[in-house]
């Protein structure tokens, strides 16, 4: 079947929608997905091409006239166990139809473009659901900024690691530190004056380059771009883009709104970026392991690796950026499920276990002696492959 993957735009179009599908296309060209597996259903082609059996995620754009389009597709999407967001763009309860009004709906704003369409691909799977995020910064420099962050972040529905506020007592340190870093998807480093003159700021920036974890880097006033990452998007910040201009006070700092704003906007963007260059790198490193033992080995364009080992017969290796969760393997059977040309024989996680911690480690072992989904860690890549 050529569309796989449905994304359906419904109610009132104003504009929001071309915003929102161009910016989706886009996104699929960074993750490289082939766009032959998606579609984009308006009102118009809905009645004709949408296929109730295929994956769906379903935008209703609402407006305050009250006179309220595609009522009855909605009732049928409803029914079929469909996912829907209501976009409204001032009052819920007065913009979207009272059939949607137990659905969890979005303010939009053209800031919100990107949050809107790293929802649709983590619906279909092609971007994990969690949105870890990590703030460096020294404590002696940029407190205030730093908790004004993580407040901003956590209000948009990130899990956001900050030091002073994340850590259990009890817990080691800095082995949580590691763990949570190799786990997150964006950096957010705030680089004041003497960033770089801190033992533990220094390393963190070494492992998040060794991880290829993509930083956003906010640069504080009268201080130099630093080359930190492989994906690096610099902010650089104005006195004007503080409150009263004042940047150089630890406790008392603050960022404008719109400066906040901006920031969480280009986390979410970059989000998708790393994500993306974090899976090829470990895709390339299996592949090449695998092309010196002469393995064959395929990437699908649903960004997973295929070995052919039998008759109609194939194992399947499925990329997992940071620590594998529950959902991962849930998805992962399910896969194994759709694949119907092939009689899959195996399907692994594979993933890149530097830095986890050792608890973490072992529960993941104790699930492959369980589950008909294994995991497979980037530092036995070699090992793996040579004997199997």
């Amino acid at each position: 079947m050529k569309h796989k993957y449905q994304l359906i735009i419904l109610g009132s179009y104003n504009g929001s929608e071309k915003e929102i599908t161009d910016l989706f296309i886009n996104r699929l060209d960074e993750l490289k997905l082939q766009k032959e597996f998606y579609q984009i259903l308006y009102s118009r082609n809905f009645e004709k091409e949408y296929e109730g059996n295929q994956p769906s995620f379903t935008i209703y754009i609402g407006n305050d006239s009250g006179n309220f389009n595609d009522l009855d597709k909605i009732e049928r999407l409803l029914n079929e166990g469909n996912i829907i967001l209501p976009l409204f763009f001032n009052s819920f309860s007065v913009e979207i139809p009272k059939i949607l009004e137990n659905q969890n709906g979005l303010k939009y704003l053209p800031t919100e473009k990107d949050k809107v369409v790293n929802l649709i691909l983590e619906s279909f799977g092609k971007l994990r659901n969690t949105r870890k995020v990590f703030v460096s910064y020294r404590r002696d420099e940029s407190s205030s900024v730093a908790i004004q962050l993580y407040e901003a972040l956590e209000r948009n529905n990130f899990d956001v690691f900050l030091d002073t506020h994340s850590i259990k007592q009890g817990e080691p340190f800095q082995d949580e530190l590691w763990h949570r870093m190799t786990d997150c998807d964006v950096i957010v480093l705030l680089n004041t004056k003497n960033f770089l003159e801190s033992k533990w700021c220094k390393e963190e920036i070494a492992e998040a380059s060794v991880k290829q974890i993509g930083v956003l880097q906010l640069v504080w006033p009268n201080h130099t771009l630093e080359k930190m990452a492989e994906v690096c998007i610099p902010i650089n910040l104005k006195p004007e883009g503080f409150v009263e201009n004042n940047f150089s006070d630890k406790d008392l700092s603050k960022l404008t709104q719109e400066r906040v704003l901006q920031i969480v906007q280009q986390t979410e963007s970059l989000r998708a970026r790393n994500l993306a260059a974090r899976q090829d790198s470990l895709i390339t490193n299996f592949l090449s392991i695998a092309k010196k033992y002469g393995k064959k080995m395929s990437v699908q364009p649903q960004i997973f690796i295929t070995e052919d080992v039998g008759v109609d017969k194939r194992r399947i290796f499925i990329p997992s950026v940071g620590i594998p969760l529950s959902t991962d393997y849930n998805q992962s059977s399910e896969l194994k499920k759709e694949i119907q040309e092939y009689a899959v024989d195996e399907v692994y996680l594979i993933y890149d276990n530097v830095r986890i911690r050792e608890k973490w480690l072992k529960h993941l072992d104790y699930l492959n002696e369980w589950l008909d989904v294994e995991t497979i860690k980037k530092q036995e890549f070699e090992v793996w492959l040579k004997n199997n």
